[in-house]
């Protein structure tokens, strides 16, 4: 078992000896949620209907890994946005979500060193698309939220539309996805970097060369090779150069 050593004030590795080669690596895949982007999408489009803290205490749950079916436990916070418009998602677009620091910065130094972009999330395309584009992500998967005619250009039914692919992405998914993605590129696992910081993002960051705890849960540091616990995404970079 590598023990953690302390690289940078808030910077933690195990497992390798720095500085790594940002070029040696083919695709980063990143988590949308409390990694790329400030907010649990599903907490906040909760807030809509009055049902935060319901919605946010299964959330941190399944994020601490403390409920193992993901798939279960993101029926169940659906099923409470019964109701929500799309109106309120987009208030919660405009007036809730922010992209991460170091986020854009980070993704320019991996597509100037030549990386592919995944984005695969356990939360709605909705927002995932948006993301996608405002900072040039290659791929994505996430979840289809099902909407119905109703007030405000429709309304959620509080279930989820499946996909060609499956039901839900959970981390079984996200794993099957960035392993995926790296056979249709030609590349082996151990030239993919995974960055997250929830339970659900263990099995992609176990699969992979590099695995990257953003601001993540304590089950999820201890078993990143690295761990930015302060600062930004960016600060990748500073144990993975250009």
């Amino acid at each position: 078992m590598n023990l953690a050593s302390e690289f940078a004030p808030g910077l933690t590795i195990q497992g390798f000896t720095p500085p790594l080669k940002l070029s040696d690596f083919k695709l980063i895949a990143f988590d949308m949620d409390s990694t790329l982007i400030s907010i649990e999408c599903v907490d906040e489009i909760a807030d809509a209907v009055g049902k935060k803290p319901e919605v946010a205490a299964i959330t941190e749950a399944a994020m601490r890994g403390e409920i193992t079916d993901y798939k279960e436990s993101l029926r169940q916070r659906v099923a409470l946005l019964r109701g929500v418009t799309i109106a309120d998602m987009e208030h919660v677009y405009v007036e809730r979500l922010r992209i991460n620091p170091g986020a854009a910065e980070l993704i320019q130094a991996c597509k100037a060193a030549g990386l592919k972009v995944l984005l695969v999330s356990g939360g709605f395309t909705f927002f995932s698309e948006r993301v996608r584009q405002t900072l040039g992500i290659d791929f994505t998967r996430a979840n289809v939220l099902e909407v119905e005619s109703g007030p405000n250009c429709g309304q959620l039914t509080g279930r989820m539309v499946d996909q060609a692919w499956g039901d839900i992405c959970d981390g079984a998914e996200k794993r099957r996805t960035v392993l995926e993605v790296a056979s249709l590129l030609g590349i082996e696992p151990s030239q993919c970097i995974a960055m997250g910081d929830g339970a659900n993002d263990l099995p992609m960051m176990g699969a992979v060369g590099l695995s990257v705890a953003y601001h993540a849960k304590p089950a999820v540091r201890a078993q990143a090779k690295v761990a930015i616990n302060t600062g930004g995404l960016d600060r990748l970079l500073e144990v993975v150069q250009p």
